[in-house]
């Protein structure tokens, strides 16, 4: 497994500066001249990329800002609105808050309604006592909480993985964090300490963990998923590329696995699990499983949600007592949505003790994750039950949260599949499409004349004459001489989306064929 003694003997030093009133410098004053410029800045960081929120999605803003500013603007670029479907942000898309959430922030946000005569009638009865619960254990939510998170929380966090799983789960195991991105970064940290560490990563990847891997100047081991096999990873081809990397010097520390998938919207088999489960014991590898998109679940019957804790706890005595295990789970996706409230946690499984104390460690150098995240965790984990209140209006909203989804989904795949050049696997989780693009030679040249791969080239032309944000594949990687776009289906207006995409992908084909 993880050499964990090699692991606590890494040290890491942080530098903190902080800086006296900032002078102003012209945009004319001579690199030589200023206090910083930048080379001066951790090359790491100007090596990460995330292509989420990269040069596509940086135009749009610049797009929707002209838009605001000009009346004309719309007639001078072609569309009124910028579309945005790079990113998973529900409710920037109209996902509607679910009430009991909304309802029991509010009363932690501002204790004093609890006791006022008017909220009776304003809000259920289970929201205030729920509110009042968690004012008991937190006191004021504008103050530091545990490094961990609330304690009561972390037991219904707990309370919560024992009834998905239906195994034990301990809440001093369980780190709530600032979102599940947070907790993936920390534990990249805690884990990566030399240039020739590496992770294994899934192609298509989130282009978090690159970014992590950059940020801690380590190595990416790929790792690809088969589009034609439904994305499902290539489990033949694992030895291979683990080999490879270590005949090249790289020390793999850790396996990613991402299910439900980003950006292909897969959803892992049991059989596949367990042969991940085996490679990663029988080669000593940590395993990183994020499960953010658990609840986006499209073929509950045919393709359910298993969690990896669930499938480890379930295998040989042996592997279930020893593979390690961290997941990773977050409120800003599913049908809570909730991704500005940042909140997240990720559960450290077969980990020793020493090590969950370097993990406590630098989690207490970060203080504590947003009180705002923690309630929302708090609520996710623990929603209303049949006989509360509030449990006919949270389950209606939670189901239409679901259809609809799927609806937009399924209405999104079957209209690419029917344009010429697209092919699109129906996702069975998550919140993304991974459509395959097969553009003419001439595109390909145009592309090659403009600097930028066919797929970016394709992705910024879409935007720039219909106003739709997505994203090229090769901002998360995918099979040589293969190029792909990520969309999301949360925009609302679907059948909107699809006419302006039609419109746009038929024009391309007939300028560039």
């Amino acid at each position: 497994m993880v050499n964990w003694r090699q692991l606590l003997s890494t040290t890491r030093r942080i530098s903190t500066i902080t800086p006296a009133a900032a002078p102003s410098y012209s945009a004319s004053q001579k690199t030589s001249d200023r206090m910083i410029s930048i080379k001066d800045l951790n090359p790491a960081i100007i090596t990460a990329q995330y292509a989420v929120r990269g040069r596509i999605p940086i135009k749009a803003e610049q797009l929707r800002a002209t838009l605001q500013s000009n009346p004309n603007a719309k007639n001078e670029l072609g569309f009124d609105s910028i579309i945005n479907c790079n990113i998973g942000n529900p409710q920037q898309l109209g996902q509607k808050p679910i009430t009991f959430y909304r309802q029991v922030a509010c009363l932690t946000e501002y204790p004093e309604l609890i006791d006022k005569p008017e909220a009776q009638s304003l809000f259920p009865k289970d929201v205030i006592e729920r509110a009042r619960t968690l004012l008991d254990s937190i006191g004021s939510v504008g103050a530091y909480s545990h490094s961990m998170g609330v304690p009561v929380i972390r037991q219904h966090i707990a309370e919560f993985i024992e009834k998905r799983d239906g195994v034990a789960a301990d809440p001093e195991t369980i780190f709530m964090t600032a979102g599940a991105s947070a907790g993936v970064s920390n534990i990249m940290q805690l884990l990566l300490s030399a240039p020739t560490d590496g992770v294994m990563i899934p192609i298509p990847q989130y282009p978090l963990y690159t970014a992590a891997l950059a940020l801690n100047e380590a190595r990416a081991v790929e790792y690809y998923l088969s589009e034609a096999d439904d994305w499902a990873p290539n489990l033949e081809g694992l030895e291979d590329v683990l080999s490879k990397a270590q005949s090249e010097g790289t020390r793999v520390r850790a396996m990613v696995v991402i299910s439900p998938g980003n950006p292909v919207g897969n959803c892992l088999s049991r059989q596949n699990m367990e042969a991940i489960v085996r490679f990663c014991y029988k080669h000593k590898i940590l395993l990183l499983a994020d499960e953010v998109y658990q609840t986006n679940i499209f073929e509950p019957d045919t393709r359910p949600f298993i969690s990896f804790k669930a499938v480890v706890r379930s295998m040989e005595r042996h592997i279930a007592a020893g593979q390690a295990l961290v997941s990773f789970h977050s409120i800003s996706k599913g049908q809570t949505g909730e991704c500005g409230r940042r909140g997240g946690y990720f559960e450290l499984v077969n980990i020793p003790k020493d090590v969950q104390e370097q993990v406590y460690k630098l989690a207490s150098i970060q203080l504590c994750p947003p009180l705002a995240g923690q309630i929302g965790v708090d609520l996710q984990v623990k929603p209303p039950q049949p006989g509360d209140e509030s449990y006919e209006l949270y389950k209606s909203e939670v189901d239409a949260i679901t259809q609809s989804l799927a609806a937009r989904s399924a209405t999104l795949a079957n209209s690419f599949n029917q344009l010429d050049g697209l092919s699109c696997r129906k996702a069975q989780g998550a919140m993304y499409l991974f459509p395959k693009l097969d553009l003419p030679p001439k595109a390909h040249q145009a592309a090659e004349k403009a600097g930028l791969p066919v797929d970016e080239f394709y992705c910024m032309e879409l935007l720039n004459k219909t106003g739709i944000c997505i994203v090229p594949g090769s901002g998360f990687g995918q099979e040589p001489g293969t190029f792909h776009f990520r969309t999301t289906f949360l925009a609302p207006q679907v059948d909107h989306y699809v006419a302006r995409f039609k419109e746009f992908h038929t024009s391309f084909l007939q300028t560039y064929s």
